[in-house]
This record gives C-alpha cells, sequence and structure tokens, in this order.
C-alpha cells in the first residue's frame, strides 16, 4: 500500500539532517542530494551499526536547530502532513521503527512495535502516505482501520473524486479493517499479510488503494 516513499534507511538520517537544515525548499538541497547519491554504509556488521548509531546525530541536531515548525522540503505534497521540520521528525520515527521491524525479521525474531509509535503510526501514515487531492478513480469508498488498543480507537479513510482524505463521514464503512495497531502498521506497509487482521467488508478496495497511484 506503500507508493510514496524517501531514501532508505543506511542513508535516510543524513539526507533529513541536511534537508532540515537547509530550511524551506522546493527542492532538497545540494548536500541532501550528494548524500542520497554517493554516501555508502560500511557492510562489516559492527561498522555498520556504529555508523548507523552516528548517522542519528546530525538528524537530532538539525531538528533541534530547526525547532519543529520550521518549513523544509518534503516528499510528500499537499497531504495532510505539513511541510516542516516537525512533520520530518514524525515520519522518521514511524520509518525506523519498520525498518527495525525489518531488521527483527531479518534475524528470525519480531516484536510488535511500540503501542504509542504503532498507534500514531497509523494516522500519520494515512496522513502522509496517502492523503492527496488526486482523485480517487474508483466508486467512491470508505475504509475503516480499528485498533485493538487505545481504547478501540478507529480511523476513516474517504476516497472520493475530490482524493483521499482521513476524516470522517456519514454513514457506514465499505470495509473494515481490525488488528492490533502494529499489524495496521506493517500492514500498511507491506510487512504483513491480510491474514494478520480480520477484514469485513469488501477487501477489493484494499487491492484497489494498493494499486493507485495518484498524480500528486
Amino acid at each position: 500500500m506503500l507508493r510514496r516513499g524517501a531514501p532508505d534507511r543506511r542513508r535516510g538520517d543524513r539526507f533529513w539532517a541536511a534537508v532540515v537544515a537547509a530550511g524551506p525548499a522546493d527542492a532538497p538541497s545540494a548536500e541532501a542530494a550528494a548524500t542520497r547519491a554517493t554516501v555508502e554504509a560500511p557492510r562489516e556488521r559492527d561498522a555498520l551499526v556504529a555508523w548507523l548509531a552516528d548517522s542519528t546525530w546530525p538528524l537530532i541536531d538539525a531538528l533541534r536547530e530547526a525547532g519543529p515548525e520550521r518549513g523544509c522540503w518534503t516528499w510528500w505534497g499537499a497531504s495532510r502532513t505539513p511541510r516542516h521540520s516537525g512533520g520530518v521528525a514524525r515520519h522518521r520515527v514511524q520509518e525506523t521503527a519498520v525498518h527495525t521491524y525489518d531488521a527483527q525479521l531479518a534475524l528470525g525474531s519480531t516484536q510488535p512495535l511500540p503501542e504509542a509509535t504503532a498507534l500514531d503510526g497509523v494516522d500519520e501514515f494515512l496522513n502522509t502516505c496517502v492523503a492527496t487531492t488526486s482523485p480517487w478513480p474508483h466508486k467512491p469508498a470508505v475504509l475503516d482501520f480499528h485498533a485493538t488498543e487505545g481504547e478501540g480507537r478507529t480511523w476513516r479513510l474517504t476516497l472520493d473524486a475530490d482524493g483521499a482524505r482521513p476524516e470522517g463521514a456519514p454513514g457506514s464503512a465499505d470495509i473494515s479493517v481490525h488488528g492490533t495497531a502494529s499489524d495496521l502498521v506493517l500492514f500498511l506497509y507491506n510487512r504483513v499479510p491480510e491474514t494478520s487482521l480480520r477484514i469485513d467488508g469488501d477487501r477489493i478496495l484494499l487491492d484497489l488503494l494498493r494499486d493507485w497511484e495518484p498524480e500528486e
């Protein structure tokens, strides 16, 4: 279901540190672009672990220097997530959580995403990766996502000619997806199959959403 994205985890923190430090812009800075194109992570395990840890500090420093509301370039356009350093920080938390799961999967010992991170992750994904003003090319639809924790928190996604909007709409949903917040996030990022969830309604909507390529 994830259609849009950013540089891979190995270079991601260094790339976003340069983006945030550059401030408001219509494209990644020259430094950020060079980081994405040329920086190579070491292949040896211990060296890679140290390199990843060292990569995080420039991003933390850049975020602290910028503050949460300073504008910067982002790959998401007119979504509901602001194009500022706070939006970058929130999204990097989610990307890091999912890539941590990837690392655990490679080691054969996965753990659920932390509850607070996962609960925010569903909302962040819908507002950043799905929200768009590009017209939905199919029959209007409403999808609900229900988390078993967080006092049964629910998110509603409306799809119609005005695009995709993570907001409430009257009436019942065409499809309801139920699971832990962790499984919902991992499903949205194509990490776990539909069988990890309980799905009520028209499952074809999930396939249509996954295959949709908005112009924006």
